[in-house]
């Protein structure tokens, strides 16, 4: 198993690169899904999808490098670092976006959001603190630098990722079989 354990880093940047394009093609998804709620919806569906294909690519690691066999510590390195290479490689995406494209369409599309919220709920009681506080949030957002949206993101990405990890490594692990002598 040691042998197997030095493909750790290049099979999780493989399939952490796989899982990265999913990510930014989804991503793509998110701008456009402002405008079309159609398009948000399957952006949310494809964003339920990624820990099922974080499953797959740490099942087909198992079984392709690792000989049907990983211990849940193995596993869960594994899908950490494929989690980490596609932040990295999302984040590059995102970057781009934030700083060349967007020219401030999201939080602008927020801010109409929440003025159509305070003239739609005007009758409902406390609502003002809420729409408040969304502001507030939305102005500590607006004085980022692109740099640092993106850094915030990669970040929750990869926070998200090892949370998500375990769960996955808890049902790739798999032990070998009682009867197998090591190595013969």
């Amino acid at each position: 198993m040691t042998e197997n354990k030095g493909y750790l880093q290049r099979y999780a940047m493989l399939f952490g690169t796989y899982l990265g394009g999913f990510w930014i093609l989804k991503f793509i998804l998110f701008p456009l899904g402002i405008s079309v709620p159609f398009l948000f919806s399957i952006f949310i569906g494809l964003t339920l999808c990624v820990p099922f294909m974080a499953y797959y690519y740490v099942r087909m690691y198992r079984n392709m490098v690792c000989g049907g066999t990983i211990s849940f510590l193995h596993a869960w390195i594994f899908t950490v670092f494929m989690y980490m290479f596609a932040a990295l490689l999302t984040a590059m995406a995102h970057y781009i976006y934030i700083r060349f494209i967007d020219q401030g369409f999201i939080l602008n599309s927020y801010e109409t959001m929440l003025n159509s919220w305070e003239i739609t709920y005007k009758a409902v009681p406390g609502i003002d603190a809420y729409i408040e506080q969304l502001r507030e949030g939305l102005s500590q957002v607006r004085s980022l630098t692109p740099i640092e949206i993106t850094m915030q993101m990669m970040s929750m990405n990869v926070f998200v990722g090892s949370l998500l990890a375990i769960p996955t490594a808890l049902f790739v692990m798999k032990r070998p079989p009682a009867d197998y002598i090591g190595g013969r």
